[in-house]
Formats: structure tokens, C-alpha cells, sequence
């Protein structure tokens, strides 16, 4: 059992409780984290007979769908600032840990083989850099067979907070990106560029796309098997994308060092970091105006958080730290009802 689960069994007894049956959760946003939504809600249902409706629109339209109380449970990779929490009445807590990966599609390149900086992939996506045989790509592929193609850069037209993410990472590492664009969830992209919606319009883009590039989840990288790029950390060496780098990334942050969450994941140190790390977050209403809804999420994490360590690994994230975990349960036992009892967390 683990420490913070013991410390809640000893206090749940002592709260109040609302007690409501729900057979279904609700559940919107993120298309990231999708994938591990899914494997998640399908064992949980095994064991609860609960089942689990999650939308996969993007972290802009999850978070808009719980401000509006539309569903159990917004679903982002971006956590929205104590500011907003406080304007709209709402808690956060991270859930698990990944990242994103730029992918391509080129003839006779294979997997892994591909080597970018993150200031030329930033000139890529500013639409500075438009052939794949350029010199500042040829510098660090040595040897490859660079075709004289024309870059198709595919990017997200959605709400994303993988857009978040990877435009944070972009203004750490290239001071043009920070003073044009800076990090958001959505872009006005240069004219040329091609925009879908969702992690799945992605892989499709890419895989329909000869000359593409994109950026997107890991665990679509490995489901739909899309060609990584190679990425220049702030250590200076080239990493490949893997569960092991965004453990690196991970444990060399306050998320990490301090238990902290609400920092970006983006350019850690050290030797084997992925640069392009990224959390995903839950969000949910501090006091429920419907709580047989919230109730029936905040369970699905509790048992998730105690349970889905081995899921969480299987869809190439990564498990919080404990004391992530730890701040994680204390924000689901602080939503209340609107006649100020706690939920009924159960311990399954």
C-alpha cells in the first residue's frame, strides 16, 4: 500500500460524505492522453461496471466543456494558472507524464535517423527552413540521404496543449519563436502549413504525406509506428524519444526534486532528458454543482492513481512521483458538494 493511500483509508472515515450511484463517467478534452483514458476505463469497468464516455477534443475545448459544466471531467495538458482556477472554481491535479515527439515522413530515412536542433525544428515551424536538404539539416545528418523536397509542415488547428507544450519548448530554445509566438494552445500559422484537428489527424497527415512534419504524442509514435526524430537536449547530445527520457526529464524537475506540478516539463537538464516532456491534467469543479458527475470521475482517478501504474507504463507514460501522487489525492478529497460535504471517494 502506498503512503499517501494509507494516510487517506485513515481519513475518509473522518469526512462526510455524499453518497450517489453513477454507472457512466464523462470526460473531455485532451487527445494526448486519450489512449491511456481508454485502457484506463476499460479495466476499471471490469471491476466497477462503471463505464467511461471520453471526448477527444483537445485541451482547449475540455477545459471550455467543464467551465461550462458540460462534462465530469476536462481533460488538458496544459494546467491553468492559480488565477483561472480561482476565477472559475476549479481544482487541478496531473495524472501522468509523457511526451512529444516530432515525426516525419521522407523516403529512404528511417526511424530514429533523423537528427534536428531544437532552433532549426523552431526555423522549421516559423517557416524559415522550407526544404528538406537545407543546410542547417544537412549540418547535423551528416551521411543521410536528404532529399531536395519541399517540407509540408503539418500542425495542430484545434485548441492542443501538446501545441502548448511544444511552442514552450520552441521559445526556450529559439528567441525568435519566443517574441513572435510564445506558448499557447493555438496558433495563426504561417500561409502553406497544413492544420488538422486531434492527435489522430496527425498521424493521419503524416502518414498520407510524403515530405511531412508534425509533433505528437508519444504513445501515437509507437501505436501507429511514425518515424521519430532525434532531438539536441540542453545537454548538448542527440536523444531518441522513450519512456526512460521523460523519466530523465521528469526527475530532473521541481516535479521531481520538490513534488511540485505546475511548471512545464520542457528543456530539463541532464545527459539522457527529453527535451519535449510533457504532463497531462485533470480538471474538475472545487465545490460540484453536479455531484453524482464529479463523483463518478474523482472515483475513476482514485482508483486510477492506485491502480493504473502498470496501464500508465503499457501506454508509454510515465507514473507520477509519489509526492506528485501524494498532492494529486489531496486535491481530489478537497471537492465538496454544494452543501459543503466531501465526495465519496472509494478505495477500490
Amino acid at each position: 500500500m502506498k503512503f499517501w493511500t494509507l494516510a487517506l483509508v485513515l481519513l475518509l472515515p473522518c469526512l462526510p460524505v455524499h453518497a450517489v450511484v453513477n454507472t457512466t463517467i464523462e470526460g473531455a478534452g485532451s487527445s494526448a492522453a486519450a489512449p491511456i483514458y481508454r485502457t484506463w476505463a476499460d479495466e476499471y469497468q471490469k471491476s466497477s461496471g462503471i463505464s467511461l464516455k471520453y471526448e477527444s477534443l483537445g485541451s482547449s475545448a475540455g477545459l471550455k466543456k467543464i467551465r461550462a459544466s458540460e462534462t465530469g471531467f476536462g481533460a488538458s495538458d496544459v494546467a491553468p494558472s492559480e488565477a483561472e482556477l480561482l476565477r472559475d472554481k476549479l481544482v487541478v491535479f496531473p495524472v501522468a507524464i509523457t511526451g512529444i515527439v516530432p515525426v516525419f515522413n521522407l523516403p529512404r530515412v528511417a526511424d530514429d535517423k533523423l537528427r534536428l536542433t531544437g532552433d532549426v525544428l523552431a526555423r522549421i515551424y516559423l517557416g524559415e527552413i522550407t526544404r528538406w536538404n537545407a543546410p542547417e539539416i544537412e549540418q547535423t545528418n551528416p551521411g543521410l540521404d536528404l532529399p531536395n523536397l519541399a517540407i509540408t509542415v503539418v500542425v495542430r488547428g484545434d485548441g492542443s496543449g501538446t501545441t502548448y507544450n511544444f511552442a514552450d519548448y520552441l521559445s526556450k530554445v529559439n528567441p525568435t519563436w519566443k517574441t513572435k509566438f510564445g506558448a499557447k494552445t493555438s496558433f495563426t500559422w504561417p500561409a502553406g502549413f497544413t492544420a488538422v484537428k486531434g492527435s489522430e489527424g496527425v498521424v493521419k497527415a503524416v502518414k498520407d504525406t510524403v515530405g511531412a512534419i508534425a509533433y505528437v504524442d508519444y504513445g501515437y509514435v509507437k501505436d501507429n509506428q511514425l518515424h521519430a526524430v532525434q532531438i539536441r537536449n540542453s545537454a548538448g547530445g542527440f536523444v531518441s524519444p522513450s519512456v526512460t527520457a521523460f523519466h530523465t526529464a521528469l526527475m530532473n524537475s521541481e516535479w521531481g526534486n520538490k513534488g511540485e506540478f505546475t511548471t512545464t516539463l520542457t528543456n530539463m537538464p541532464g545527459g539522457g532528458a527529453w527535451p519535449i516532456t510533457m504532463g497531462t491534467f485533470v480538471v474538475v469543479p472545487l465545490i460540484a454543482n453536479q455531484p453524482e458527475r464529479t463523483q463518478a470521475a474523482l472515483n475513476f482517478f482514485v482508483w486510477a492513481l492506485m491502480n493504473g501504474d502498470a496501464l500508465v507504463q503499457k501506454n508509454n507514460f510515465v507514473r507520477l512521483p509519489n509526492a506528485v501522487q501524494a498532492k494529486a489525492f489531496k486535491v481530489i478529497a478537497s471537492v465538496k458538494d454544494g452543501q459543503g460535504r466531501h465526495m465519496d471517494l472509494k478505495l477500490q
